[in-house]
């Protein structure tokens, strides 16, 4: 009976880790819109010459990207993956 409630409470662990990396994503991308829309307004305001808001939107962005990869694509790695490592890890000392 106690593994399984160490089990699921590692279990609640992920899940509320993993609930909080998507809330930080969700807050990252809401301000990414909000500043790069207030740097548009900038931009149109003061001639709406050559297009220079596509810097920091483009460096930004690849930052969201990243962030958004972590979160919704890459998962961790598997028991087997973690066991291998150890395994070499120990060999090496």
């Amino acid at each position: 009976m106690s593994a399984r409630i160490e089990g699921s409470e590692g279990l609640r662990d992920r899940a509320e880790a993993s609930l909080k990396k998507k809330s930080e994503f969700w807050t990252h991308l809401l301000a990414y819109v909000v500043i790069n829309g207030v740097i548009v307004a900038i931009w149109a305001m003061t001639g709406a010459g050559f297009f220079w808001p596509a810097f920091p939107i483009a460096g930004w962005g690849i930052g969201l990207v990243f962030h958004a990869w972590d979160v919704y694509v890459e998962r961790p790695p598997s028991e087997e993956r973690i066991r291998r490592e150890m395994d070499r890890l120990a060999r090496q000392h």
